[in-house]
């Protein structure tokens, strides 16, 4: 069976904008130690926004 790998943890994002939160996502943290910026598409806001990693 294949075992889970420790590097990757689950993050929340959340929009800079609104602040509303979206479900949670994956991320490797060996290869982004720091937090992650991503542009998605915001519910609330209706538009695409720039989504952070909630702490």
């Amino acid at each position: 069976m294949a075992k889970k790998n420790e590097n990757r943890n689950t993050v929340e994002l959340k929009c800079s904008v609104c602040g509303s939160m979206i479900r949670p996502t994956e991320k490797n943290k060996v290869n982004t130690p720091d937090r992650m910026e991503i542009n998605k598409f915001c519910k609330k806001c209706n538009k695409s926004q720039v989504f952070k990693e909630k702490k």
